[in-house]
């Protein structure tokens, strides 16, 4: 029984010295998402973080999986203030959300009625979290980050039940999707020489590395809106993004029909397809389409390639 270690609390700064650079970005991160998710019963998708609201920027934008319904997530390392609050519904306004989750060190009393308020009084589609994050760890043990729920919907428990199988359905789609286009991509001997693919996931999107550390190739399907994307995704950037935007008739001419998403941080080109993909045959033309363009995609990252 000696060897029984106690659990110690930490400071937050310890960990993240800065709430955009530090905790934002160690957030955004696929597998602390669905931490966050697994706690409140969401299936998070990111979208981009800092993204622009005006003249201001929610700490992470993002959707959920199997519904597609816009997600914004504000972060806060210190007590909950007025400000913040003020924030969140101007955020949740600018980007049409209907889940608004308030992530801090401590909350008030008035801010966790504030929030129980929004709940109670607003639109029935729309869902308020309020959480408090903590880090823990046993003597010298890693540190161990914690979500603990302050406020949520009153029914939000039975009503996640429920969306959850929606969630499965779009989740299988997806696996089944990026599976057979791994599958279809490595049938193709040019494409496998120039680009290695990674396992399929459940999420709307997959992305590969092209050799840069500032951007890389993203593609996107959306079976409710019977559309799909590829594009680059440029996570923190603006000077390279513009670079390439400086070239955009050059680009065109390689790609034509881009459309230039600019954020605050994360930036995109992105090309869009309307195909109805919940019907499987249209799968390899899906395919086709994201081989043809993958190498010019490598080509417009790679300013120098351009002529």
């Amino acid at each position: 029984m000696n060897n029984i270690g106690k659990l110690e609390r930490v400071d937050l700064r310890e960990l993240w010295r800065h709430e955009e650079y530090d905790f934002s970005t160690w957030l955004s991160k696929e597998e602390n998402l669905t931490l966050l998710g697994d706690t409140i019963g969401l299936d998070i998708s990111l979208i981009e973080r800092e993204s622009s609201v005006g003249t201001y920027s929610v700490d992470i934008y993002a959707e959920e999986q199997g519904t597609g319904r816009k997600i914004i997530i504000e972060n806060q390392l210190e007590e909950t203030n007025h400000d913040h609050l003020g924030k969140i519904i101007t955020y949740a306004s600018g980007k049409d959300a209907k889940y608004i989750i308030w992530i801090v060190k401590k909350a008030k009393d008035e801010h966790r009625k504030a929030v129980e308020w929004l709940n109670s009084h607003t639109d029935s589609e729309l869902c308020f979290f309020l959480l408090e994050i903590e880090i823990w760890r046993i003597g010298d043990s890693l540190l161990a980050p914690k979500f603990n729920v302050v406020e949520r919907p009153n029914d939000w428990i039975k009503e996640t039940q429920s969306a959850s199988k929606v969630a499965s359905k779009r989740d299988e789609f997806c696996y089944k999707y990026w599976t057979e286009f791994i599958k279809f991509a490595n049938s193709n001997t040019e494409i496998v020489r120039e680009f290695n693919f990674r396992k399929p996931r459940t999420g709307s999107w997959y992305d590969i590395s092209i050799g840069k550390r500032n951007c890389y190739i993203m593609f996107d399907v959306q079976p409710t809106k019977s559309t799909i994307d590829i594009g680059l995704y440029i996570p923190d950037d603006k000077k390279y993004f513009e670079e390439l935007k400086s070239n955009s008739e050059k680009i065109e001419k390689i790609i034509n029909g881009l459309e230039w998403r600019k954020a605050s941080k994360a930036c995109r080109l992105v090309l869009v397809k309307s195909i109805d993909v919940q019907d499987e045959d249209n799968w390899r033309t899906a395919f086709e389409w994201y081989l043809n363009l993958m190498p010019r995609f490598k080509q417009i990252s790679n300013l120098q390639d351009i002529n």
